[in-house]
């Protein structure tokens, strides 16, 4: 055990991390230290970037919850020159993105530009934009290409990731869950808020800033499914003191059950009342 040496014992810890506000988080595995709001740089499968540590990551797979983008390779922590030249950037891309969206005002593309991003080297920018459909851009490219001197790169995301970038907090008082939560967003659907009995309350107090279903609409899904499964379903038949009865509406918060008697009558039970 003496001839062992000590880096043989570092424990590999895993981080989220992410390149920009609006992008699906990374993992990166390494022994050092890190603590949220740290800036790594990282390899990526498009090169070297810099990144933001967002928390610790799950290190067993039985931890994980949620599908996460990809691993990145870790580098190393940025210096005060990759400090300097990345603030740098970000300046330069407040400017590039004013370019840009003159540019497609001029155009009249149907796309909104909503952040630019310098690649770490600075030899390209990463313009980030929403749209209701699929855009031409290839015109726009090689305008901004010839503008800027740089390799151009258009990337469209959607309504719930331009509320990431944004930042904001919800109608719970609460910071969004798209920026709060380091994994990729789920897909939400009406279903879900149909299973959980609030789909009549009409999209628009089931929506987010982002103008699309919220997010928390997945938190209580699963639980709102078991208690389903627990209670018969509409249009059910079903015995009520030895008489046949229908199901017409069920409460899964108060487990109430409301029942069509043979003489069309209705009434409200608990489930241990039906047979």
């Amino acid at each position: 055990m003496s001839g062992l040496k000590s880096d043989q014992f570092s424990i590999m810890k895993k981080f989220f991390v992410k390149t920009n506000r609006w992008s699906n988080p990374f993992v990166v595995q390494t022994d050092q230290s890190l603590e949220r709001g740290d800036v790594i740089v990282i390899e990526v499968e498009s090169g070297i970037s810099q990144a933001i540590v967002e928390g610790r990551a799950p290190d067993s797979e039985s931890e994980k919850s949620d599908k996460i983008e990809e691993a990145a390779k870790y580098v190393r922590k940025a210096t005060l020159i990759d400090l300097k030249n990345i603030r740098d950037f970000r300046k330069k891309g407040k400017e590039a993105l004013k370019i840009c969206q003159s540019e497609v005002k001029k155009s009249g593309l149907p796309m909104k530009i909503v952040d630019a991003n310098y690649s770490f080297d600075g030899g390209g920018i990463t313009f980030a934009f929403t749209s209701d459909g699929r855009v031409d851009f290839r015109d726009l490219v090689k305008k901004l290409s010839k503008k800027m001197q740089r390799s151009i790169r258009l990337h469209q995301i959607g309504a719930r990731d331009e509320s990431r970038q944004s930042g904001g907090f919800g109608i719970c008082g609460r910071e969004l869950c798209c920026v709060r939560f380091k994994s990729n967003l789920p897909s939400i659907t009406s279903e879900m808020a149909k299973v959980q009995q609030i789909a009549h309350r009409g999209s628009e107090r089931i929506s987010g800033v982002c103008g699309r279903l919220m997010c928390c609409l997945a938190f209580e899904e699963e639980q709102y499914r078991k208690m389903a499964e627990q209670l018969p379903k509409f249009g059910e038949k079903v015995k009520y003191k030895g008489k046949q009865a229908i199901v017409k509406e069920v409460n899964l918060m108060s487990g109430k059950i409301e029942i069509e008697l043979e003489d069309k009558s209705l009434i409200f039970v608990d489930k241990n009342e039906l047979e």
